[in-house]
This record gives C-alpha cells, structure tokens and sequence, in this order.
C-alpha cells in the first residue's frame, strides 16, 4: 500500500507519536481485525478501528437496525432502521474513512461457519461484540482453536467487564466461567436495561486493545479481567490464573469440536 499525502495528513496525530510513526501506521493500514456483534460495543469499537485506519474490518451481525438499538449502537442513525447492520456499519464505517475495506457477514456465528469466518480474511484480531453466552464461548473455543488473539467483553445496567486473550500469553474466557449459564438464568440488556454509554466505554477499551496488538504496545488485558461500576465510577483489574485443566486450552483440552450452546429468544434478538 502507498502512502500518500491524504494518509499523512488522515494518520498525522498518530504518526507523531513515537510509539507509531509511519511505520506503525503501516502495520495498521495492513492489519485487519474481526468485529462479531455491531451493537452497544462492536459499533464503537468498529467506529475507532475505521477512524484509526486499520486496513481490513469484518463486521458479522445477522440483526437489523431497531430504533431501540440507537440509544448507544451510535455506528447506526434514525434512517437505517430495517437495514441489515452490517450494511449500515460498512457505509458509517467508509464514510468516515474510505481507506478501509469493511467486510460483512450478514449472518449469524455457529460452530459450522465461525472458523470459516476467522479465516476468511486471515483476521489478526477477533473482537467479542455480542450479547450471549452462547456466542461468547463459541467465540472463545474458535480462537483458541484457531491461535487467535481475541478481546471479550460484556456490559449490563450500568457495569462493564473485559479481558483479552493471546495464545499462550495467559487464560481464556473459558478458563474463568467455565460453561455457559443455563438459559434466562441471566437477564439480557433487553431485560435488565443497559445505561447507553457503557457501550462506548468498554467498547473503546476492545479497540485500543486490538491496536495495541497489531503495534505490539504496552500491557494487554492478559490474566486480568478489567470490571466497571459506572454508578460508583469504579475500575478494577482482577488477576486471572491459568487453568490447566481448562476443557479448551488445557494441558489435556476435552473440547476439540466446536459446539452450539442452547441460546434463548431474547438472546437471538437482544443486541447490546
């Protein structure tokens, strides 16, 4: 890819950051990252990684635009109601940013397509956008199975978590919760409510994770699972440990085949 005069210009505050610079820049605009979910967090997350200029992003939704998703899935507007979000990401991506191929997958993860989808463009980086458990631990199994880096994250009423995991670099989703709840043993955002904003928090904190993989900066969130409390505006880091037995990423892993977890109604429409 050439570098041209619009990109210096685009890229300049990150250039001149010495930890970036052309070079980093570079790795960026050759970097593609995954974003499964366009909701409360994919949509910010999806907004920076375009605005940051990473070259390729793949968006999977199978939902459509609900005007009750726009009080915090800000990658939508009013007029994209009905439309599949994929499409209304592509075109809020690309107009903000014309430098990124956004690549959509208008359909739903499942074990016979998800690796199918990770490698489809050979994703450096997979971002957990989605709103059930279910997805979640198919998410993690994938990219375990895959040696892909990935970042998981969840929001509801006015709390946050998120973690990140690297192959061989510290514990995965599974290693801390283990199976999924049973189903509506946990209330979705459709049921409990979700403060629109924590979306933007902790969506923006995937993407600064994804950009600091791709440039090999600083400390990941490897082995720690960062919780936030809006309404005492509290962050934590809880330390994780490996978990050798761990059914996915074990010593011994007993899961070697991907599985489809039982998911509920509001888990297939929901959409943080």
């Amino acid at each position: 890819m050439n570098f041209t005069n619009e990109m210096m210009e685009r890229y300049s505050r990150h250039i001149i950051l010495k930890e970036v610079g052309v070079k980093g820049q570079m790795k960026l605009l050759n970097a593609k990252v995954l974003v499964v979910g366009t909701g409360g967090l994919g949509a910010p997350a999806a907004m920076y990684l375009g605005a940051a200029g990473v070259g390729t992003i793949g968006l999977v939704d199978f939902d459509t635009v609900d005007l009750s998703n726009l009080q915090r899935q800000i990658i939508h507007q009013t007029k994209d109601v009905g439309k599949p979000k994929v499409q209304s990401g592509k075109e809020t991506i690309n107009a903000m940013n014309p430098d990124v191929n956004v690549v959509t997958y208008n359909e739903w993860i499942r074990a016979d397509n998800i690796l199918d989808i990770i490698n489809d463009q050979d994703y450096d980086f997979i971002i957990d956008g989605t709103d059930n458990f279910p997805a979640k631990f198919l998410i993690n199994d994938a990219c375990v199975m895959a040696k892909k880096p990935f970042s998981h994250a969840g929001i509801i009423r006015f709390q946050g978590q998120t973690m990140t995991y690297v192959p061989g670099e510290g514990p995965c989703y599974r290693c801390v919760f283990k199976n999924p709840p049973p189903p509506d043993a946990v209330p979705t955002c459709r049921q409990a409510g979700v403060l629109g904003v924590m979306g933007g928090i902790i969506g923006t904190i995937q993407a600064s994770e994804a950009l600091k993989y791709i440039l090999g900066l600083g400390h990941l969130l490897t082995g720690s699972l960062l919780t936030y409390d809006a309404l005492n505006m509290d962050f934590r880091k809880v330390k994780l440990g490996e978990v050798k037995d761990c059914a996915v990423c074990g010593e011994h892993p007993t899961i070697t085949k991907l599985i489809d977890y039982e998911q509920t109604a509001c888990d297939m429409k929901d959409g943080h």
